[in-house]
């Protein structure tokens, strides 16, 4: 099963068994969107979220901000330095990957730009600013590697690929949130067993999709814990 925009809407409809035209139900359907998609990207450290952007860092300064042409970084993986100088396409120089480190490194080992080169080292200083050591000795290439948040589900953005892939997991987050909204939530509420029964619906189909997004980044149980079997002594 997918679900597209219009089919999202109608079986959330269906659900909460409203109108699917009813104004309040409407106005409300973009917070349901941002809520269970914020939840779903936080829970699952989807590959699909991950990105690699580049920008260029400025000769003889060594602080950079992040690119967002691709999106605004949530989280950083990664960065690679290219050389030679002038590169613009990655895959067609030399990457010099940067090894983390703090601030405080940073300001001890080159506490000023003399001695420009390719940088090797770098330490976040806001969520979305590095400083880099030394400090580029020229307009070199950065490459970016890092989770963003994709493009939300929307009328004019009828498919994503919690929609498409995780579809079950989306429809119950979406629910959680919904039963807020009808303010099934509480002893006082008419069916006070709505939103902890999708709750626990939600934690156990995100269990088996957090089984599934650790095979593809072969880190699950079944790719490498397992011990190889011993092999028999030959008989005396």
């Amino acid at each position: 099963m997918s679900l597209t925009y219009s089919q999202w809407v109608a079986e959330l409809a269906n659900l909460c068994v409203i109108d699917a035209s009813d104004t309040n139900f409407v106005a409300n359907l973009p917070s349901t969107i941002d809520d269970a998609e914020q939840r779903i990207y936080r829970d699952l450290d989807l590959l699909n979220a991950v990105v690699r952007d580049t920008g260029t860092l400025t000769t003889g300064t060594r602080t950079f901000t992040l690119p967002s042409n691709l999106g605004r970084f949530v989280v950083t993986n990664g960065f690679n330095v290219i050389t030679p100088a002038g590169t613009t396409n990655p895959d067609s120089g030399t990457r010099n990957q940067l090894v983390p480190c703090s601030r405080d490194v940073l300001d001890m080992l080159w506490p000023s730009a003399t001695g420009a080169a390719v940088p090797a080292l770098y330490a976040m200083i806001t969520d979305q600013e590095i400083i880099v050591g030394p400090a580029p000795g020229s307009a070199y290439t950065i490459e970016c590697i890092g989770t963003i948040r994709p493009t939300p589900l929307s009328a004019s953005n009828t498919t994503t690929y919690l929609s498409l892939y995780l579809p079950d997991l989306f429809l119950s987050a979406s629910m959680v949130f919904m039963s807020a909204y009808m303010r099934n939530f509480g002893a006082q509420a008419d069916d006070p067993k709505m939103a902890v029964s999708w709750e626990s619906h939600y934690q156990t189909e995100l269990a088996s999709a957090n089984v599934e997004e650790a095979r593809k980044k072969y880190s699950s149980s079944q790719w490498g814990s397992l011990s190889p079997t011993p092999i028999a002594s030959p008989p005396r």
